[in-house]
């Protein structure tokens, strides 16, 4: 199923990803720092959602109190958590 997640208090803007059986594919970010969006997109590919929430949940960027990754993670537990 296709997600699509508003981020907050990041350089990106919206971050898109695919979960079917548990899994992520097709990570996207709108915006941002592409090469880091990129690396964390590939990085996750394949990954359980609880891989991806318990490597992620929590990483900061610049004192903002959240990042791109971490706003990767509060999108998939929204995600799965909606369902």
């Amino acid at each position: 199923m296709k997600y699509s997640y508003k981020t907050r208090g990041t350089c990106s803007s919206q971050v898109e990803f695919d979960i079917n059986d548990n899994v992520v594919n097709n990570v996207r970010f709108v915006g941002g720092c592409h090469g880091n969006t990129q690396g964390v997109s590939a990085l996750c590919e394949g990954m359980t959602v609880d891989e991806v929430i318990k490597r992620l949940d929590g990483i900061d960027c610049r004192g903002r109190g959240t990042s791109c990754p971490d706003q990767l993670a509060k999108a998939i537990r929204h995600a799965v958590t909606a369902n």
